[in-house]
């Protein structure tokens, strides 16, 4: 969904008595509301001959046109987009386009600059007539979605100033030597002399990382001038630096009247030279150096000794970036968070509007209530919109200490009843309202969540949330088989429990809330109140709250749906989930719900439940459940789901399959990719997008 959220405050006694709807409204302002939302959100249950209808009537006065998801268009209805002869911008993404298709479009609209597509397997240049091919040299802006290795219609773009790729070719490219056809035509992609903006965003395989390296050739056969923007985001292994990089680093640097406005490279091509030598001609809008920390190189440090202005920062991204290794680490290569760096940074970037910590350890030793702790320094962003943190950061006071065995004790007696003693479960007692703390536990209780205190006053106009355990992997990654042990909860974690959810209910404009490995909750009920204090909640990500052996929260989660009237996105992931007709019942009264993720190793779901949630929520579009259960029993739902529901519904999309199936991998490619990418996996996304300009 659209990143950008802007919030209005208005006085109240400013506002005119008279009764004011939104008929009265002007079409300048209808439109200035309506391009915060999606175009699948606009035409969530529109079917072809709507939208053709539309394109009739409204053609000659349209200069922008996003259909950006609308993946259920049928090509006869993208070709009277041609009617559109006033299109300046134009989004196809995910919608049904061929080469001949294109070129019918291109020498329509003549007047194109923008244009978004998606470049299929069987996408032949060549088909573009010459007009077409003229519409193309014109464009300033490109973005590709490349499902196949290809330089999709780049050779033609000798006008470009911004490049966005999205590289999402599948590993069956890489045993067919599709890149390797690419390289004999190499020479025939254009030198970007005028590029100020470039960009890629890779899905996992090696087969993107030898597509991105084939277009960054380009860079060492001619530098350009000007380049103000770079962002390059590829998960696990990076490709080789290229050789021209540094040349490229300098250049964007050195270019006189130039200020690097975005910056992000894989973490093995960042160093501090590189990042250094940006920051000295001035700090940029958007930087994210996600888990480039290393020995000898700290990423934020080179940020705060740069000495320069860095109050033009607005989004920051330092997922995974420590001082090093965490002393007493739950997992491997964990790292500790630079509190002391992190606090000055607050005061260097008060302009701070998108902030991820996560992936990192912070514990506060020091006793609760003193100056000091990190959400104190946080609270000083008062522009901050969106934050992630782990969940460490927000525990009262250290784990309690394992117990350890006397060494006199007789071994042999204790292995009889090896097994036999019930472990100690380690974590906080379940929120309770204020009516029932005893005297006695009235001090302490009221000390609970004086940590995020200073967050929550600081940053009241706070709209998106991540609090995600360091260390957390999802069961269901991208390309690679279901996992099947979840890793170890960091100990401090265990301290962060109901008492610090109910807390959270403060920030009464959050929007978009995920939580993420939180085993300190017991029973959920700060769920409860977390809920009804964030009334305007729309996104809700929940993965492995408390037990993972067993769902203790299933009660309060029921009751909690029960106030999420806003909601529109959920994405639940919990290990012996059962999805049965209590909880789709619930998850009905949540009457403007759009899309829900299940994901549940060992976890169960109730057919006809599923069935009777969707004949009662209209406006669900996306289903999509991973779970137990047989393939025949998920395929035998799917297709009840999809016959049912498609016809009045041509949005609709129904993935239910067994999560620990080996075929999975093959399911996610074949989804649609402003779902995946939006809610089925999951990822930190505070930060992870430039800001839109």
């Amino acid at each position: 969904m659209d990143n950008q959220i802007e919030t209005a405050l208005c006085c109240s006694d400013s506002i005119s008595q008279t009764s004011v709807t939104i008929s009265d409204f002007s079409d300048e302002i209808l439109l200035n509301i309506l391009r915060f939302i999606p175009s699948h959100d606009l035409m969530l249950n529109a079917n072809d001959d709507a939208v053709k209808q539309l394109l009739r009537n409204f053609s000659s006065d349209i200069q922008t046109l996003n259909l950006s998801g609308c993946y259920w268009l049928a090509g006869s209805t993208v070709d009277q987009v041609t009617r559109c002869k006033a299109l300046v911008s134009l989004d196809l993404s995910g919608c049904r386009l061929t080469s001949v298709r294109l070129s019918h479009l291109l020498t329509s609209l003549r007047s194109l600059r923008s244009l978004a597509l998606d470049v299929c397997p069987g996408f032949d240049l060549h088909n573009l007539s010459a007009e077409g091919k003229s519409a193309l040299a014109r464009l300033q802006e490109l973005k590709q979605t490349l499902l196949t290795p290809s330089y999709g219609v780049v050779p033609c773009c000798s006008a470009l100033r911004r490049l966005h790729l999205y590289l999402e070719a599948s590993e069956g490219w890489r045993e067919a030597g599709g890149c390797a056809q690419l390289m004999v035509g190499q020479s025939s992609v254009p030198h970007y002399q005028n590029l100020r903006w470039f960009s890629a965003r890779l899905a996992p395989g090696e087969v993107n990382r030898t597509l991105l390296a084939l277009y960054l050739a380009v860079f060492s056969m001619r530098v350009p001038e000007g380049l103000m923007g770079l962002v390059l985001s590829v998960p696990g292994p990076a490709p080789p630096r290229p050789v021209a990089m540094m040349a490229l680093m300098e250049s964007m640097a050195s270019t006189v009247g130039n200020t690097v406005s975005a910056l992000q490279l894989p973490r093995t091509w960042l160093d501090g030279a590189i990042l250094g030598r940006v920051l000295a001609h001035g700090c940029p809008t958007y930087l994210n150096v996600s888990r480039c920390s290393s020995p000898g190189f700290n990423p934020l440090h080179v940020l705060l000794s740069a000495g320069r202005d860095l109050t033009p920062l607005q989004s920051l991204n330092l997922r995974g970036c420590g001082r090093g290794p965490l002393a007493e680490s739950c997992g491997k290569g964990e790292e500790e968070m630079d509190a002391e760096s992190v606090k000055s940074l607050t005061e260097c970037c008060p302009h701070l509007i998108h902030l991820n910590l996560s992936a990192t350890h912070y514990h506060h030793a020091l006793p609760a209530g003193q100056d000091g702790h990190l959400c104190g320094a946080l609270g000083r962003l008062t522009s901050l919109c969106s934050l992630a943190l782990p969940v460490c950061a927000l525990a009262q006071s250290p784990p309690a200490p394992v117990n350890t065995q006397d060494s006199n004790t007789d071994h042999s007696s204790r292995s009889l009843l090896l097994g036999l003693k019930k472990s100690s479960r380690i974590g906080v007692p379940t929120y309770r309202t204020t009516t029932e703390v005893t005297v006695g536990q009235g001090e302490e209780r009221q000390d609970r969540g004086l940590c995020i205190q200073p967050l929550l006053q600081g940053c009241p106009y706070l709209v998106e949330l991540e609090l995600i355990g360091a260390g957390f992997s999802s069961a269901m990654p991208r390309n690679e088989p279901a996992i099947r042990k979840d890793p170890a909860a960091c100990r401090w974690s265990y301290n962060v429990g109901d008492s610090e959810l109910a807390a959270l209910g403060g920030m009464k404009f959050l929007r978009k809330l995920t939580l993420a490995h939180l085993p300190g909750v017991l029973k959920g009920t700060g769920l409860i109140k977390l809920v009804q204090g964030c009334k305007d909640l729309c996104v809700l990500s929940l993965a492995n709250l408390g037990s993972l052996k067993t769902m203790n929260y299933m009660q309060t989660l029921l009751e909690a749906l029960s106030h999420c009237t806003q909601l529109r996105d959920l994405r639940l992931e919990q290990p012996y989930f059962n999805a049965n007709a209590a909880f789709f019942e619930a998850l009905s009264q949540c009457h403007q719900l759009q899309r829900v993720c299940l994901v549940s190793r060992h976890g169960t779901f109730q057919p006809a439940a599923v069935v009777s949630f969707m004949q009662s929520c209209a406006d669900v579009i996306m289903c999509h459940m991973f779970m137990g259960g047989t393939l025949v029993a998920c395929k035998t739902l799917q297709k009840t789901l999809l016959e049912s529901f498609s016809i009045t519904r041509p949005a609709l999309s129904v993935v239910i399959y067994p999560l620990m199936h080996e075929d999975l991998a093959n399911v996610i490619r074949g989804m649609p990719l402003c779902h995946l990418d939006e809610i089925t996996l999951f990822k930190s996304r505070v930060a992870e997008e430039p800001i839109k300009q």
